[in-house]
């Protein structure tokens, strides 16, 4: 079975090496939280599943760790679950916020109690202290769909395209300036809903299929979709289908989800490849805090006055490659 978590992985593997030597510290002293969003959509789903698989795993190898995952509703619900880890007597947090702000003063707290802390995705609003901020590559995505759109587009002769983000946030305008960046390079290519222009999906799989029925009923010919998300290309994919219109030739989420990595090796002709921001970021976030725990990473991010990033790169994903990332137990 392939594996996703290619950083998860290549640590765990030098991890193994250090427990067969017998080098972990302080047998039985530490204890790794982690708290991560329950799922409200396809890609939170990916970081619980890959939360529980990574502790699993590393479980396996060093029976010393001990590790405790949450998964909490909301924000409030989280910030209750981080203090109840404290109680617990963490060394360690590994953390995806729900939201960054409540969150921010909660952890930075826990930091200052001695704690060392690894935020993962959504980094925290203050930016005063030191934490392992273990980002996705927001841009990579943007640039990789936009350059493998425009050059499939380009080859098969296509030129009208729309367009889908997730939500006003901070990343999502990093995923869209960058795919613009790449698709403005070709002057054949058009914007339906001009300029730089595109829709707000909410990363909803609803939100797509609705707002790819309003874009079929306004656009008489379209030939490509990029939804930015492969939650997002579910609800378009089944809007296009249902319509009965053949003239969409390309439809290209974002993110790597297993129902995507299918498609593409079943050679769907409409979903051929997507971009990687993967859920299982968070077990490289839980890897990273046992890599410090057993001294084979640094821990001076602690004492540092801003953050310490480390940003997982982005790829493309397509017929040539796919069976490196497929995983059939993920739950994404």
């Amino acid at each position: 079975m392939k594996k996703f978590g290619l950083l998860f992985l290549c640590a765990l593997m030098a991890c193994t090496f250090v427990f067969a030597k017998g080098g972990s510290q302080q047998a039985g002293a530490i204890k790794i939280g982690i708290a991560v969003p329950t799922a409200d959509h396809g890609w939170t789903g990916g970081i619980g599943w890959w939360a529980d698989h990574a502790v699993e795993q590393i479980k396996a190898q060093n029976a010393n760790i001990e590790f405790r995952v949450v998964h909490s509703s909301n924000a409030t619900s989280q910030v209750s679950d981080v203090e109840n880890l404290m109680t617990w007597g963490m060394n360690y947090l590994v953390i995806l916020p729900h939201e960054s702000a409540p969150l921010t003063a909660p952890v930075k707290q826990i930091h200052d109690r001695g704690v060392k802390v690894i935020v993962v995705d959504r980094g925290l609003t203050d930016t005063s202290f030191g934490y392992v901020n273990l980002a996705g590559d927001n841009p990579g995505l943007g640039r990789y769909s936009g350059e493998w759109l425009a050059k499939t587009m380009k080859a098969e002769g296509l030129t009208n395209y729309v367009a889908m983000g997730g939500m006003p946030v901070v990343i999502d305008t990093e995923r869209m300036d960058a795919f613009f960046a790449e698709m403005n390079k070709e002057s054949s290519l058009v914007n339906l809903l001009s300029g730089n222009r595109y829709e707000f999906a909410n990363w909803s799989t609803q939100d797509g299929l609705r707002i790819m029925e309003t874009f079929l009923s306004q656009y008489p010919k379209i030939d490509a979709v990029f939804c930015q998300d492969d939650d997002v290309l579910t609800g378009v994919y089944q809007a296009i289908r249902e319509s009965g219109r053949s003239d969409v030739k390309i439809v290209l989420g974002g993110a790597g989800s297993k129902a995507v990595y299918q498609m593409i090796m079943n050679n769907d002709p409409l979903v051929r490849a997507t971009s990687l921001y993967h859920p299982s970021m968070i077990a490289d976030g839980i890897q990273y805090a046992v890599d410090v725990a057993l001294g084979n990473k640094s821990d001076s991010f602690h004492t540092a006055s801003s953050p310490v990033t480390v940003v997982i790169p982005s790829g493309l994903v397509d017929k040539s490659n796919v069976a490196q990332y497929y995983n059939p137990d993920s739950t994404f």
